[in-house]
């Protein structure tokens, strides 16, 4: 079993292998993008489960899995929520990736630049140090790092965990 943690309109999906994942939990705090994910995905009908929770508020609402991952999303619930989920998930491997940020911000110029404004509130600039160390405090070592270079001096880190 596999959750995805901010599944959003379910990009990725695609290359889930049907005969070889029994279930799939897709979970996110808005149902129009898990109504999406369903509807863009109808070959995992039976293997996907949309789950609609407000990570911050109802973690104990997710069922267990092996494989947890939480890509660009812990940035915006913090370690100590994203610890919770994970005690409450008790996967094997989870597996995350953080946007590290230059010292120009978080999000980059663009002309929708404004659209993030109410992400601010709840954003938290996260390194790979404070993620491992959180991880580590819930039994979790970790097993595999990655970076790629972004544009604007960011760049994405991957981190894939074992629980010990």
């Amino acid at each position: 079993m596999l959750t995805i943690l901010g599944v959003a309109g379910g990009n990725g999906l695609e290359h889930i292998p049907r005969d070889r994942v029994e279930k799939v939990y897709g979970v996110d705090v808005n149902a129009a993008y898990l109504a999406a994910a369903a509807a863009r995905h109808p070959e995992l009908a039976g293997v996907l489960e949309c789950v609609r929770t407000d990570l911050a508020e109802e973690p104990c609402r997710l069922p267990e899995a092996e494989l947890l991952i939480a890509d660009l999303l812990v940035e915006y619930i913090g370690c100590p929520c994203f610890q919770r989920v994970i005690r409450q998930v008790r996967p094997e491997y989870v597996s995350c990736v953080l946007q590290i940020n230059a010292e120009g911000g978080w999000v980059s110029d663009s002309p929708y630049l404004h659209a993030f404004d109410a992400l601010e509130a709840v954003h938290h600039d996260l390194d790979g140090g404070a993620l491992e160390t959180a991880m580590l405090a819930i039994g979790c070592r970790v097993i595999g790092r990655t970076e790629r270079e972004l544009p604007n001096g960011k760049k994405f880190l991957r981190m894939d965990f074992q629980r010990a």
